[in-house]
């Protein structure tokens, strides 16, 4: 079921599906969201919980028993409940069920709010531990965007900018092992608000920078100005993907609390870095929005 939202004549639509979003239109119906095209990718938008990316055979290990979970959590096929919605905002609902519980054993609820004011998605992820005991996951946004946005433009016309200066030090990721390296970086830059876009740049899948200073990044032509806008308080980390090659016209920025399997890590779910540990009865809240730069 799809649920719309609408402000000032900018539209959003949210898939109970993943609870994923589908689209976010200007007044003139300009779309800034990936279209799920599935010759390139099918999805726009899904929920990372409660794991980031793969595990070591998609496998992991909680009290001392094995459990099979999937690349980015299962949230992605799980269909969500509507709790509230009107005209601006809409809260959807996901609780642990006979489906969850063989993969990640333990009893939550997961909500996940938008609210549009304007040009303006505010998003707000909430984690709580309804279980007898400590519950331990790792969350994350994997919006993507229509990149380039222009007929006749390019990836290479387009850059990334982030809030405050950085060093701009990648975590390589390992193809063939399919895991983040714990000693391997590839710079992109030192002391540097800005990053060059070009197709070559994800030949190893994700680009992922850990623990970056700034919690908003900027993706436009600065020829035209036209872009987005995300602004991440809530996560750690951010990472960067599309097809290698310039395969595919979409980029997806992706604030991560949590990554992959790194090379140094044993399978325990809770050895995993950034792994959050929510106490039993407590909630989390983490945010971000996405502001279209359409003017």
């Amino acid at each position: 079921m799809k649920v719309t939202l609408h402000s000032e004549n900018y539209t959003v639509v949210i898939d109970t599906l993943g609870a994923e979003l589908k689209s976010f239109r200007t007044p003139e119906g300009k779309e800034f969201i990936w279209n799920s095209d599935p010759r390139f990718w099918m999805r726009s938008s899904p929920l990372l919980f409660p794991t980031i990316g793969n595990l070591r055979d998609n496998k992991t290990i909680i009290d001392g028993t094995e459990y099979p979970l999937q690349k980015h959590g299962f949230c992605k096929e799980s269909e969500f409940t509507v709790e509230r919605a009107d005209d601006e905002s809409a809260t959807f609902l996901l609780t642990d069920s006979g489906a969850t519980l063989p993969l990640y054993p333990f009893h939550f609820e997961l909500r996940l709010t938008y609210a549009l004011t304007a040009n303006r998605l505010a998003m707000t992820y909430q984690v709580k531990n309804t279980d007898t005991r400590e519950i331990f996951y790792h969350i994350g946004a994997h919006p993507g965007f229509m990149c380039p946005l222009e007929d006749g433009e390019t990836l290479s016309d387009y850059r990334l900018e982030f809030e405050k200066k950085e060093n701009l030090d990648a975590t390589v990721y390992d193809l063939e092992h399919l895991c983040f390296s714990s000693t391997g970086k590839r710079r992109f830059g030192e002391r540097s608000r800005f990053l060059p876009l070009h197709p070559d740049m994800f030949d190893n899948d994700a680009i992922l920078f850990p623990h970056t200073s700034s919690h908003s990044v900027k993706l436009a032509n600065p020829s035209t100005g036209k872009g987005v806008l995300l602004s991440y308080p809530g996560f750690v980390s951010i990472a960067f993907w599309t097809l290698p090659e310039g395969r595919a016209p979409f980029l997806c920025l992706e604030p991560w609390n949590g990554a992959a399997i790194y090379d140094d890590e044993d399978d325990v779910f809770c050895h995993k870095r950034d792994i959050i540990t929510l106490p039993e009865g407590e909630n989390a809240a983490y945010e971000l929005s996405i502001e279209l730069l359409d003017q």
